[in-house]
């Protein structure tokens, strides 16, 4: 039965780095890749920008091969620091949407006034 289908969030540790992307092995035993192409719809210049080794992510599967237990995953557009929710690319923008629902409700009580 296969462990993984498309679509599915999973959870893995990051193992290796390289140019082109960085590897994750899941809870179930996986090994995946998340090309530099899969990282974000910016230019990614460097991938250590995004994660180090021992990092623990959540990724999206987009590829699943069970015979040899390899997933091709992403991490674009996802949250892949918490639990993989949000579908909100923030790349510096965590303290803009920190303050985004004080400054909502500043400007409705300033709209009653």
């Amino acid at each position: 039965m296969p462990e993984y289908k498309v679509g599915d969030v999973v959870k893995g540790k990051v193992t290796g780095i390289e140019k082109y992307g960085f590897f994750v092995l899941t809870e179930a035993g996986y090994s995946g890749l998340i090309h530099i192409s899969e990282i974000s719809d910016n230019f990614v210049k460097n991938v250590y920008d995004y994660v180090a080794v021992d990092d623990e992510i959540y990724s999206k599967v987009i590829d699943v091969d069970d015979e040899n237990k390899k997933i091709k995953l992403s991490i674009k557009n996802f949250d892949y620091r918490k639990d993989g929710s949000s579908n909100v690319d923030l790349n510096g923008f965590g303290p803009l949407r920190e303050k985004l629902p004080m400054w909502i409700s500043e400007y409705k009580q300033g709209k009653k006034k």
